[in-house]
């Protein structure tokens, strides 16, 4: 059944840089619905062609090789757009009617049973007002076929905002209607996350305190600020990265299997981590937390004179449940580091007794690291012999790329999976209410201690490096250090 994806904010960034690209694709593979129609909304005065014309520009860029002007030509066709004002209600009025004007049934008449998805490519500030006037004008009613809104991060800016946005969705949209995206979570080494644990036997008898010693998530960015300072400097590291992409990376591998790979069940299980996840009080906030700011950050463009606004940190948590008890999660990110990567090292303990008693130094223990990004993949760190030696091990890898197992094609952007599911009804993948408050939960605390006047030394740092020195000082006095390795794959 053909379906309608309306997206809000058409003329902006996203839409023309991933959103269309990757919905090409999608039609490309075969993977969209036959004909699925696209329909632009933005104040922008544009005609049908004239957008499609300037989608076949952006889409030829981003789309690169598989971009075919046939095949544009046929995706094309039912790409439409429609001028319209969030804050107008009667935009949104014409909107419905303009949808049920395309909304064609088998003899080409109108009023045809399909089902929508509205994308919301705005700024958060007009989240609000946009399902408000998506609900007044009955366009969230699911009787004619499904309705769903998708929501770009932030969802809310600390908890007491993120519950009222949850409160005002709710006034037009069921939670189920409801898909919360955050793009980390359509990659497809974080899928395979799920793959690498719940069906393979050699994982899972080790995923635990019994062989685990602790996890690193490490999120680190080579770019500066640049000219975001009007964002970033009231929002800082915490919120920016920690309380979505961290927590979400934290949560899928920290979670128990659900019985059965369900969209409920699954999301049942990644809130029942955050439930587990130990708050902190008193000390915790200077001896579990480290932040930071890189030199130079003080001279962007909008930054305020004196900004103690964090673009480093490192969090140590908790998750107190049978399974991880004990073993700490170390989360980082940061702007200015030394490269882009992102990777998640499950470090595991030493052996219990060293055999060897003529090895210079203890091994440090076996590794797995998934990288996320850039290149998609996993490795694994174990030691063996050196060749033409006395018994002296080294660490050897074994390494398993993505780009390698795909036959030559490029790995699907992450908005291509979020999109097919948000049409096929499955919200793995997306973040449910509950989850999110949870989350601001947990982050809201620490902003508010580093904001006191007990708050924990800002350590500066210089750019092109993995942070303050303090951070490494700080592992290194649990006797633990980070895996400070760029991309493990290439």
């Amino acid at each position: 059944m053909a379906d309608s994806i309306v997206i809000f904010g058409a003329s902006g960034d996203l839409t023309s840089r991933k959103l269309i690209p990757a919905l090409y694709q999608l039609f490309v593979k075969g993977r969209l619905p036959d004909g699925s129609r696209i329909i632009g909304v933005s104040r922008s005065a544009f005609e049908h062609q004239q957008w499609r014309d300037s989608l076949r520009e952006t889409t030829a860029q981003y789309a690169e090789d598989a971009f075919d002007a046939g095949k544009w030509a046929a995706f094309s066709k039912n790409i439409f757009y429609q001028r319209g004002d969030i804050t107008s209600p009667d935009d949104f009025i014409s909107l419905g009617n303009f949808l049920d004007s395309i909304e064609l049934d088998e003899a080409g008449a109108p009023g045809a049973e399909c089902g929508r998805v509205y994308y919301l490519s705005t700024m958060p500030q007009l989240y609000e007002t946009a399902i408000r006037n998506l609900g007044n004008a009955g366009l969230s009613n699911d009787t004619n076929g499904f309705r769903r809104v998708i929501i770009e991060k932030p969802f809310g800016t600390d908890l007491k905002t993120a519950q009222a946005l949850n409160q005002s969705i709710h006034s037009s949209f069921r939670e189920d209607q409801i898909y919360r995206i955050d793009h980390y979570l359509g990659k497809e080494t974080v899928q395979n996350i799920f793959a690498l644990r719940f069906a393979n036997s050699i994982f899972e008898p080790v995923w635990n305190r019994n062989y685990v010693d602790h996890v690193q998530v490490t999120v680190a960015e080579e770019v500066v600020i640049g000219r975001r300072a009007g964002y970033y400097d009231t929002s800082g590291i915490l919120r920016d990265m920690f309380q979505n992409h961290l927590l979400q990376l934290m949560m899928i591998t920290a979670m128990e299997p659900p019985a059965s790979y369900d969209a409920a069940l699954v999301r049942d299980e990644k809130v029942k981590v955050l439930h587990g996840v130990r708050k902190m009080t008193g000390g915790d906030f200077a001896s579990d937390t480290v932040r930071g700011q890189y030199v130079g950050y003080l001279d962007e463009e909008g930054v305020p004179v004196g900004s103690t606004t964090e673009t480093f940190a490192v969090l140590k948590l908790y998750c107190d449940n049978w399974r991880w008890q004990g073993v700490p999660f170390y989360l980082r990110s940061g702007k200015g580091m030394s490269c882009r990567t992102t990777q998640i090292v499950i470090q595991f303990k030493q052996v219990p007794y060293i055999l060897f008693e003529d090895m210079p130094k203890a091994p440090i223990g076996n590794r797995l690291v998934i990288q996320v990004q850039p290149a998609e993949g996993i490795q694994m760190h174990f030691e063996t012999k050196v060749p033409d030696s006395e018994m002296r091990t080294r660490t050897s890898t074994l390494d398993f790329s993505f780009q390698g197992t795909s036959g030559g094609k490029s790995l699907p952007d992450a908005y291509q999976r979020l999109l097919l599911d948000a049409l096929n009804g499955d919200a793995s993948l997306f973040a449910r209410s509950d989850e999110v408050e949870l989350a601001w939960g947990i982050i809201d605390p620490i902003i508010a201690a580093w904001k006191s006047p007990a708050a924990p030394s800002l350590h500066h740092y210089q750019t092109g490096l993995w942070g303050p020195n303090e951070a490494s000082e700080w592992m290194q006095q649990q006797q633990r250090e980070w895996f400070d390795v760029c991309p493990v794959l290439r």
